[in-house]
C-alpha cells in the first residue's frame, strides 16, 4: 500500500508540473489571462503530490515496511524512531523526494504571495520556470531515482539501517533539511530572473519582489552549513569542523555567490547598476545548487559526506548544463537592455565597495570550484584519480577572506556616490580603535603569527563598524531599529565576525595529543587534568557501545566507541567539555576490554563555541533583515515591478548610516 500510495503521489506531482508548464506557456503566448489565473491549481497539485509521497515514505519507514525497496535498503527494526524518520534523506531516492516536497512548498508559497498578480507575465514565466524544475525532479523519481520500487523480503528479513555515521547524532535530523530549504529556496529568485530576461523587464522590480525569498534561502543554507560543521565536529572524532571536503564545498559554493548577490542587489535597487552582475549571480547560485546535488548524489566523489552511489550523474550534469546554457543565452540576448543607466562616480563609495566585494566573492568561488572539480576533470581526461587537499584551499582562500573582512568593515560606512576624506575619518575612527583593541587583546591572550593577528584586528575593525551602525539605529528607534535589511545586515556582520574569530583561534592555537591510559591514570594537557576511570560495555537494540568515564578538571565525560551491525568497524562518539573560552575534546580511539586500557585523543581548542554562536547570530540577523524596517522611497527610479509600483526599500531614511542629513541636502 505504501509503495502504491507513494508512486501515486509522485505521478500526481509530475503530471501537475508538466501540465502546468504546457498550459501556462500556451496562456502566456496567447495572452489568456483567464488561463494564467489557474496557476494556483497546478501549484496545489504539485504540493499535494509531494506531501502524499513523503507521507507514504515516512509511513513505510516508521512501520518498517520492507516491501518498499528503499526501506529494505536503508531502514531497520533496530534503528530508533528519530533516526528512522531521518533515514528518508540519508540516501539518494529519499533526498530527491525531500527536494520535491520542499520545492512544492516554495511554489505554493510563491503563488499565495502573488495571488493578486497571477495574470502578470513576469509571474507567469517565473511559475513556468519553477514547474520545469519540479518536473525534472519528480521525473527523476519516476525513473532512476524511484523511491517506491517494490521488494519481496523473505521471512524474518530486517534491513541494515542507515549509514552508522547518520544514526550517531541528533543533528542529522536537522542539518540536511536546512540545507535543502536553502538549496531549493534559490529556485524562486532564479525563476524570477529567468522571467525578467524572457519578458525583457530587467529593471529593478523583480529584485524587490524576490529579495526576501533570496535572504531566507540564504539564511537556511547558512544554518545548514553551520549545523553540518557542528555534526562533523561532534561525530567524526577528529576535532575539526571543516576540511574542504568536496561535499562541504558543494554547499559552500552557492553560499558564496548568494552572499555576493545579496550585497550587489542593493546597488541595482539604489542606482540601477550591476544588472548583469545580479542576474549572473542569481543564475550561478541556482546552477551551483544543481552542481552540488550532482556532486553529492551521483557517486562521483569519495567523501565521508557522500552516502549515495547512483546512475543519476549524467542526468544531473545534463540539467546543470541546460540551466547554464539557458541563463547565458538569455543574458546575452538581453544585453542591450541590461546596460546600466548610471555609473560609479568614485571607487571610494558604497557602490564601488560592493563592486570590489563582487570581485572578491567571484575569486573565492573560483578557487573553491577549481579545487573541487579539478580532480574530476583529471580523472575524466587521464583516468588518474588525484585529490586537492586543505593546503590549497587555505593558502588561496586566506588572503581573500582577509580582504572580505576589511571590506565588511569599510563598505557599510561609505556613502553612496562619493566619500570625502572627512567622512571617512569620522566614520572609521571608532572601528579603527576597535581593531587596535582586538589586536592588543589577542596579543595579551597569547595569539602569535601575523596572519592570525591581522584576522583578529580586522574582525575587531568590522565589529566596530557594525556596532557603530547598530548603536546609531537603536539610539534613534530603540530596539525596533534592529529590524530591516540594513541593520539586520549589521547583525549578520557581527555574527560573521564572531564566527571568523572562532575559526581563526581554534584552527591556529589548538593542542592535539594522544595517550594510552590505564584506569586511574591522569595526564595534563594545556593545564587541564584528564583522568581515566573505567570503561563499560552497553548493549543496545541498534548498537553495542564501549563507554569510557573520563574526568576533565573534575567533570566526568563519556567518550565512546559504538559498533553497529552493518559497520565493519566501530564508530567513535566524542565527548566535548565546552566553555566560552575553549573546548576540551575527548575521542576514544581504542579500548582493550581485557586490560582496561584505552587510547584517548585529547584536543584543546580555543573559542570553538564562538563558531556556533556566530552561526546563530547570522541566522537571527537574517530574519531581522527579512522583515520590513523603516521605509523610504528609493532615490533612483525603480521600474518594471509585477504590475504595480515597486514597494519602498527597507533602508534608513538617509543613506549615510542614520546620521543626520543637512537641511535641504539631497538624500
Amino acid at each position: 500500500m505504501n509503495a502504491s500510495l507513494g508512486t501515486l503521489g509522485v505521478v500526481i506531482a509530475f503530471v501537475g508540473s508538466v501540465l502546468g508548464v504546457v498550459t501556462l506557456v500556451w496562456a502566456l503566448l496567447k495572452r489568456r489571462d483567464d488561463v494564467l489565473a489557474t496557476s494556483p491549481w497546478f501549484a496545489g497539485v504539485v504540493l499535494v503530490g509531494g506531501v502524499v509521497a513523503v507521507a507514504a515514505m515516512q509511513r513505510a519507514l516508521i512501520t518498517r515496511d520492507f516491501t518498499v525497496k528503499y526501506v529494505a535498503d536503508n531502514g531497520s527494526s533496530r534503528t530508533p524512531r528519530l533516526f528512522n524518520i531521518a533515514t528518508m534523506w540519508s540516501a539518494l531516492e529519499g533526498s530527491i523526494l525531500l527536494w520535491g516536497l520542499v520545492l512544492g512548498g516554495f511554489i505554493a508559497a510563491v503563488v499565495w504571495k502573488f495571488r493578486k498578480r497571477l495574470t502578470d507575465p513576469l509571474f507567469g514565466w517565473a511559475m513556468v520556470t519553477m514547474l520545469v524544475v519540479a518536473a525534472f525532479f519528480f521525473g527523476l523519481m519516476m525513473g532512476p531515482a524511484n523511491p517506491f520500487r517494490r521488494y519481496n523480503p523473505g521471512p524474518g528479513f530486517d534491513g541494515p539501517g542507515p549509514n552508522p555515521l547518520l544514526q550517531n547524532n541528533l543533528l542529522v535530523a536537522y542539518h540536511p533539511p536546512m540545507l535543502y530549504l536553502g538549496f531549493v529556496g534559490f529556485t524562486v529568485p532564479f525563476a524570477f530572473a529567468i522571467a525578467a530576461l524572457i519578458t525583457g523587464r530587467v529593471g529593478e522590480g523583480w529584485l524587490l519582489e524576490t529579495r526576501r525569498w533570496t535572504l531566507l534561502a540564504w539564511a537556511f543554507l547558512t544554518a545548514g552549513i553551520i549545523l553540518g560543521a557542528w555534526w562533523s565536529y561532534e561525530v567524526l572524532g577528529w576535532g575539526g569542523y571543516w576540511a574542504w571536503d568536496p561535499v562541504e564545498n558543494a554547499s559552500f559554493l552557492p553560499w558564496i555567490t548568494g552572499t555576493a548577490y545579496l550585497h550587489s542587489v542593493m546597488v541595482q535597487e539604489r542606482r540601477g547598476m550591476l544588472r548583469v552582475w545580479n542576474l549572473s549571480l542569481v543564475c550561478a547560485t541556482f546552477s551551483l545548487t544543481i552542481l552540488g546535488t550532482f556532486l553529492t548524489r551521483s557517486g562521483v566523489l569519495d567523501s565521508v559526506h557522500a552516502f549515495s552511489d547512483s546512475t543519476l550523474g549524467p542526468l544531473l550534469l545534463g540539467f546543470f548544463a541546460v540551466v547554464v546554457l539557458v541563463s547565458v543565452t538569455l543574458i546575452g540576448w538581453r544585453g542591450d537592455r541590461l546596460r546600466s543607466p548610471g555609473r560609479i562616480d568614485s571607487p571610494v563609495s558604497r557602490e564601488g565597495a560592493f563592486l570590489i566585494n563582487n570581485l572578491l566573492f567571484a575569486a573565492f568561488a573560483f578557487v573553491v570550484l577549481l579545487g573541487t572539480v579539478f580532480p574530476l576533470i583529471v580523472e575524466a581526461l587521464r583516468n588518474n584519480r588525484i585529490s586537492v587537499g586543505s593546503p590549497y584551499f587555505d593558502r588561496l582562500s586566506m588572503p581573500i577572506a582577509i580582504a572580505l573582512l576589511f571590506m565588511m568593515a569599510v563598505a557599510p560606512v561609505l556613502p553612496w556616490r562619493k566619500a570625502s576624506m572627512e567622512t571617512l575619518r569620522t566614520r572609521l575612527i571608532i572601528p579603527g580603535w576597535c581593531g587596535a583593541a582586538a589586536i592588543f587583546i589577542a596579543e595579551v591572550a597569547g595569539a602569535r603569527g601575523l596572519g592570525q593577528l591581522v584576522a583578529f584586528g580586522l574582525g575587531g575593525f568590522a565589529a566596530g563598524a557594525a556596532g557603530r551602525q547598530l548603536v546609531l539605529a537603536t539610539r534613534r528607534n530603540g530596539w525596533r531599529g534592529l529590524v530591516g535589511r540594513t541593520n539586520g545586515g549589521m547583525v549578520v556582520h557581527l555574527g560573521v565576525v564572531i564566527l571568523a574569530v572562532g575559526i581563526a583561534a581554534s584552527s591556529s592555537y589548538s593542542t592535539h595529543q594522544e595517550f594510552t591510559l590505564t584506569p586511574g591514570q591522569t595526564v595534563v594537557v594545556d593545564g587541564h587534568r584528564i583522568t581515566y576511570h573505567q570503561t563499560r560495555t552497553v548493549a543496545e537494540k541498534a548498537r553495542t557501545s564501549v563507554i569510557a568515564a573520563v574526568s576533565v578538571d573534575g567533570a566526568t565525560k563519556h567518550p565512546a566507541l559504538r559498533q553497529f551491525p552493518n559497520a565493519s568497524q566501530a564508530i567513535g562518539s566524542p565527548s566535548v567539555q565546552s566553555s566560552f573560552t575553549q573546548d576540551v575534546y575527548l575521542a576514544l580511539l581504542d579500548s582493550d576490554t581485557s586490560t582496561g586500557k584505552i587510547t584517548l585523543r585529547v584536543i584543546v581548542e580555543p573559542l570553538v563555541s564562538w563558531i556556533w554562536a556566530g552561526g546563530a547570530v547570522i541566522f537571527g540577523g537574517s530574519l531581522l533583515a527579512a522583515f520590513p524596517g523603516r521605509r523610504r522611497r528609493p532615490t533612483a527610479p525603480v521600474s518594471e515591478g509585477l504590475g504595480t509600483p515597486a514597494a519602498p526599500v527597507d533602508e534608513p531614511e538617509a543613506d549615510t548610516d542614520l546620521e543626520p542629513v543637512p537641511t535641504g541636502a539631497p538624500t
